[in-house]
């Protein structure tokens, strides 16, 4: 589910700039290869890049009902784990006030769209990693880091600093769905207190 969320942002996100005449140049990559100089380095030249930052359980959901009753009988299950991802929208264009143009327009499409839903949103469903995704809904919220945790981000990534911002991406749920235990429903209990002997 976190690539299928992280895609379709992505998709979202290339849309709209598509839309206001920055064209297609929102990539969903590893920013640390910008400086790498790998083969792979090119391909974020002149580009937006959503790079993954981190994943936090949002452990406030964990103590969900580990079962569920369907068909008259309890399906027993390993909650689902919740998980809070962060993601940083760097922006490596050609020139600087490209740059700081592409982020601002970043800023501007997430704060005009906050909630993405499976009836709220048009992705393309021929993606194979799609198959498997009925219904969604992620919560973009800006995340300001302070100057130390900025550095500190930058630092793990190679160094220099490119414009960008850093998104925290509410609630996404992943679940095996794999059935542990299943077993009949009690509907109710037998006998009466003369049937336990003192």
């Amino acid at each position: 589910m976190i690539y299928e969320t992280l895609q379709i942002l992505k998709e979202q996100l290339e849309n709209y700039f598509s839309e206001i005449g920055l064209g297609k140049i929102v990539v969903l990559e590893n920013i640390s290869l910008w400086e790498s100089g790998s083969e792979d380095a090119s391909r974020l030249d002149g580009k937006v890049v959503m790079s993954l930052l981190k994943l936090e359980e949002e452990t406030t959901l964990k103590n969900t009902p580990h079962f569920r009753i369907q068909n008259d009988k309890t399906e027993y299950k390993n909650p689902p784990v919740h998980l809070n991802v962060y993601l940083l929208i760097s922006a490596n264009c050609e020139t600087y006030d490209k740059s700081l143009r592409s982020i601002s327009k970043v800023i501007e499409f997430f704060q005009g769209r906050k909630v993405f839903t499976s009836a709220n949103t048009v992705y393309d469903r021929t993606n194979v990693s799609f198959d498997v995704l009925d219904n969604f809904k992620f919560i973009l919220e800006l995340y300001t880091p302070s100057f130390e945790e900025l550095n500190n981000v930058w630092g793990t990534f190679g160094g220099r600093q490119l414009p960008s911002a850093i998104y925290r991406i509410q609630l996404i749920q992943i679940e095996q769905g794999k059935k542990l235990a299943s077993s009949g429903v009690i509907t109710h209990i037998g006998g009466d207190l003369n049937d336990l002997k003192q």
